[in-house]
């Protein structure tokens, strides 16, 4: 079963590996209306949105539906790991739509997967949760585009019950600032972060890329989480546990921190 949704200003596509039914149809829908109901609550380009609307100050925290909450406190949670580098009030704005996105995608995930849909791809973006495998046997691959040769890959992210986030200039160039400057992060091209959720992975890599050079040491100190960047230069490397998931196709890193 396979589905694309043109929602959040993105496509998102589902992968359901498992033969159709009524009860995945029901979930895969359900998982989709999700999403919509992200977008409504959550869009900063929505003047009617609980975010908007509380940015505008026209509303409390408490008025807001209870996700809002939720996903602030994800965004605390993240600036706390990241020193700052991740944040929900980027220009001291409020605009949590960092989180919003892989947050929603890990929950689209669950809805499938509370319904049997154990075998699926879910894909935000280009941001990607896996779960299960594909076939018997055999992990899901997940490709990470070349960002200074279009049409390549970088490398190619392998495995079962991950989550694979990229943060980079290729599709929409320099436009994640740097919390402390002020001014877009330009040290990296592109950083992948590989977590056990998306949730985490795709804010983590949002704070890799405002890090730049930084991201490395910051990087290889962090649980369960690995990545994988090509500088401004065009060089590349990876942290220590990254080999695990695999680097093939273009791939030719420096070599890992020790």
């Amino acid at each position: 079963m396979r589905h694309v949704e043109h929602v959040m200003g993105t496509v998102f596509s589902f992968d359901l590996r498992h033969e159709p039914s009524g009860a995945l149809r029901a979930a895969l829908a359900a998982a989709v209306g999700l999403l919509h109901r992200v977008d409504e609550v959550f869009s900063t380009y929505r003047a009617d949105s609980p975010v908007s609307r509380l940015r505008r100050g026209e509303i409390t925290l408490a008025e807001c539906p209870d996700e809002v909450a939720e996903v602030l406190a994800l965004c605390e949670e993240a600036a706390a790991v990241s020193s700052g580098y991740f944040t929900g009030a980027p220009g001291g704005r409020l605009d949590p739509s960092g989180m919003v996105k892989g947050w929603a995608v890990e929950r689209a995930s669950a809805v499938l997967r509370a319904a049997g849909a154990t075998r699926h791809c879910v894909n935000g973006g280009g941001d990607v949760r896996v779960s299960g495998e594909p076939e018997p046997g055999r992990p899901w691959r997940v490709g990470v585009a070349h960002p200074c040769r279009p049409g390549e890959l970088v490398t190619v992210v392998s495995g079962r019950d991950l989550a694979v986030a990229t943060s980079g200039t290729a599709e929409r160039g320099p436009h994640i600032v740097n919390p402390r400057t002020g001014a877009p992060a330009t040290g990296l091209a592109s950083v992948t972060v590989v977590a056990e959720t998306l949730t985490r992975a795709d804010a983590m890599a949002t704070a890799a890329f405002a890090m730049g050079e930084a991201a490395r040491g910051w990087a290889e100190r962090q649980t369960g989480l690995e990545a994988f960047a090509v500088t401004a230069s065009g060089a590349m490397w990876w942290t220590g546990g990254f080999p695990r998931y695999g680097l093939v196709g273009a791939a030719q890193p420096s070599k890992p921190m020790l």
